[in-house]
């Protein structure tokens, strides 16, 4: 088992699940959610509008279209608040919710981006020791799970969230 945090696209990584920062209506949009809406296809977005959305701190998968994964799970993190509306829970929620998805869809190595830390505004020096620790919670049953950011700053944050 291991954890390990990367910079790069979240849309090349050859892993069984790439995880989504989706919306509450699964519907293509802007950020990590764009950019897997322009490297996999329509198809994701297609079969995700079939399954009723979901709710904040929940999380549902589709295939992967032409990503090199072979799964999409749309996780949906809270939209930053204050602080006081339960955003660490909803957001641990939507961090175990995916690894519970890709463990039962068999998934053995999973790649996640800093869910709800971009529009929806969490701050990153509160998001990530939340996501570490909603991570290690379930590690132990995976190979590994990756976190893939855009920038050094975000995977440093983290780093130092899991040590």
């Amino acid at each position: 088992m291991s954890v390990t945090f990367a910079v790069g696209d979240l849309t090349a990584q050859e892993v069984d699940a790439i995880v989504n920062a989706a919306n509450e209506a699964l519907a293509p949009g802007g950020g990590v959610c764009g950019a897997i809406h322009r490297a996999g296809g329509d198809e994701i977005f297609e079969e995700a509008a079939r399954l009723g959305g979901c709710a904040t701190g929940d999380a549902k998968p589709t295939g992967a279209g032409r990503l090199p994964a072979r799964h999409v799970i749309h996780a949906v993190g809270p939209r930053w608040s204050g602080g006081d509306a339960g955003e660490a829970e909803l957001l641990a929620s939507a961090y175990r919710r995916s690894l519970e998805v890709a463990e039962e869809l068999g998934c053995r190595t999973v790649a996640f981006p800093a869910l709800s830390t971009g529009i929806y505004g969490y701050p990153l020096e509160l998001a990530a020791p939340v996501a570490v620790g909603a991570v290690f919670g379930l590690a132990d049953r995976f190979h590994e799970i990756r976190f893939v950011f855009l920038d050094e700053e975000t995977r440093d944050r983290f780093e130092r969230a899991a040590s």
